[in-house]
């Protein structure tokens, strides 16, 4: 078997048993009829808001293809399909860990079609390095605006107490010297400087901009809030929370909801995170058969 054949079955493997999930996870699901009853009663504003939050999730993938191209130069086109693709590997590993080698796959594909040979042995490496890289820096974003949510927050900080802000604490001083170290670290492996690790950052609060405005969409949907604007700081602190409390992704839709419900006092908010967390995860799970359907 050479390499080619095995990756398309490294692909449609994972693409297959993703699917086998979502399908088992819509079977299970047994309160489809308060899904509609909520539905239902929403008003046109209502609607429409969550209509656009809909049509955000291409903005938000293309934002991620936007970094993941920065980092390892490529076409639009291939860095949609490998962020995409990535979603489905992110969905059945621990903690996301699929998610890089799932776009190495499809990087390794292209290099092996496009020059009719083996592909390069520094592709890892470099995919794996730059993972690395582009986590790092979309979790810095994340804390760096989490951080001055709860600085415009005083009663998150009681509902947190001192254990979590010491953890934050932690997180922060291990960013800062992740951020220190990686362009030395990694020069043998990767061309990266600290212009790069800016730009990925600043990019990644682009994204998380975006995550910030589909929330609050849904939140005002499902009525969980009357007022964004002065919600912004909640908002922050959520994405902050479910990005530094410990879960896999078949929890995480419980981990999203737990916290939503915690930050804005309402069940209906759970809701609105596990939504949230439906249209930018499983969308796109769902999207990527056709993604690949298309491919020439």
């Amino acid at each position: 078997m050479d390499r080619k054949t095995l990756f398309y079955i490294i692909e449609w493997s994972v693409t297959l048993v993703a699917c086998a999930y979502l399908v088992y996870r819509l079977i299970i699901f047994d309160d489809y009829a308060s899904l509609w009853e909520t539905f239902r009663s929403m008003g046109m504003p209502q609607l429409f808001a969550i209509i656009l939050c809909v049509a955000l999730m291409p903005v938000n993938m293309a934002l991620e293809a936007w970094r993941w191209k920065t980092l390892v130069p490529m076409s639009w086109r291939e860095a949609n399909r490998q962020v995409y693709y990535s979603k489905l590997a992110g969905l059945i590993t621990p903690w996301r860990l699929g998610e890089y080698p799932a776009r190495g796959v499809l990087m390794a594909q292209s290099e092996i079609s496009n020059l009719n040979s083996e592909f390069s042995k520094d592709l890892w490496t470099k995919v794996l390095s730059m993972g690395a890289v582009g986590s790092a820096t979309m979790t810095a974003a994340i804390v760096l605006a989490g951080c001055v949510g709860i600085a415009f927050s005083p009663a998150v900080l009681t509902i947190l107490g001192n254990s979590y802000l010491y953890a934050l604490g932690g997180i922060v001083l291990v960013l800062a010297v992740v951020y220190a170290l990686f362009p030395k670290a990694l020069k043998k492996y990767v061309a990266l400087n600290y212009p790069l690790l800016l730009e990925s950052t600043m990019q990644s609060l682009v994204r998380l901009a975006c995550w910030c405005v589909q929330l609050g969409l849904v939140l005002y949907a499902l009525g969980a809030i009357s007022n964004v604007k002065f919600q912004i700081s909640n908002v922050l602190i959520y994405f902050l929370l479910v990005t530094v409390t410990p879960n896999v992704p078949i929890a995480e839709v419980g981990v999203r909801g737990a916290w939503a419900i915690t930050l804005f006092g309402s069940v209906n908010a759970g809701f609105a995170g596990v939504l949230l967390w439906t249209i930018n995860t499983l969308l796109p799970c769902l999207i990527w058969p056709f993604l690949r359907k298309n491919e020439k």
